[in-house]
């Protein structure tokens, strides 16, 4: 049976994107600091990466995520050649998409992507990435079974928030993994039920 996991790098004070996003810094001004983990030659998390993709069947995201990140991803995707298909949440589906794109566009809401996603994954993992507020929707709405924080030892100050908009109720995690790398300690929770 197909795991949702909303996951994503966060700095230690909580923030996912620093301010001052442009579209050359899609992440902020120094943003990229939270993926240096997976991207900047530290073989612990690039273990990690590829250990997520072996077990990703589909990813969901929206569409600020897509059109900030489809420029460096291409028709391929956020796993490159692994081409795993990608659920983007939106109200209209881009005029303009990548040839050959593992890219499916939902219009009919973020619970419906996630069945979809998981049909397609047919067992293997579904992973919610980039910006936090289709996660946050997904958790309010009990669709997430796991939260990944990729957190990072950096303070930004400002920025977007992980858990910003996930309602009034508590929410009850139970911690299954912990890796600590050199440049980030990976942390996973399931919710409880």
């Amino acid at each position: 049976m197909s795991k949702v996991i909303f996951d994503m790098s966060m700095s230690l004070d909580g923030y996912v994107r620093a301010s001052g996003p442009t579209p050359e810094e899609p992440l902020g001004k120094g943003g990229e600091r939270l993926h240096e983990w997976a991207m900047g030659g530290d073989p612990a998390g690039g273990e990690l990466v590829t250990a997520a993709v072996s077990r990703a069947g589909a990813y969901i995201c929206g569409r600020r995520t897509y059109d900030d990140s489809v420029a460096w991803w291409k028709a391929d995707g956020p796993t490159g050649q692994a081409r795993v298909p990608v659920f983007v949440v939106t109200h209209q589906a881009p005029e303009e998409v990548p040839e050959g794109g593992v890219y499916t566009f939902v219009t009919d809401g973020a619970d419906s992507a996630v069945r979809q996603a998981v049909q397609t994954a047919a067992g293997s993992d579904v992973h919610v990435m980039g910006g936090p507020d289709v996660g946050q929707q997904l958790v309010r709405a009990g669709l997430v079974d796991h939260i990944g924080v990729h957190l990072v030892p950096v303070l930004f100050g400002a920025g977007l928030r992980f858990f910003d908009h996930i309602g009034d109720e508590h929410i009850q995690l139970e911690k299954v993994g912990v890796v600590d790398t050199p440049q980030a300690t990976h942390l996973l929770y399931r919710i409880q039920n």
